[in-house]
């Protein structure tokens, strides 16, 4: 497995909780409890391997946020449909 310095919301400047913070507020609320919580209430993995740049995380995270706004056209099972499908078929194991 690959190892990633990350930076630990404990350790973090402003800047970088600022960028967890406002893209977690675009996330549905589903979203609120993690599937695989981590230790000491960090950010997930995959968030936290984005932490040495603040701007990346905000903005890579953002993005799905905004992807899954109730305000789109598609509603959340047809977002599920389409993700669970596209991993299936890139053969994703998670």
């Amino acid at each position: 497995m690959t190892w990633i310095r990350t930076i630990p919301l404990s350790e973090a400047g402003e800047k970088l909780r600022q960028a967890v913070e406002n893209q977690k507020d675009m996330y549905p609320s589903e979203y609120a409890t993690p599937v695989h919580p981590v230790a000491g209430g960090e950010s997930s993995q995959i968030v936290a391997s984005h932490s040495l740049i603040p701007e990346a995380l905000y903005h890579a995270f953002a993005t799905f946020g905004a992807l899954m706004s109730p305000e789109l056209p598609l509603n959340r099972r047809q977002h599920e449909l389409i993700t669970t499908v596209v991993s299936v078929t890139n053969r994703c194991v998670y």
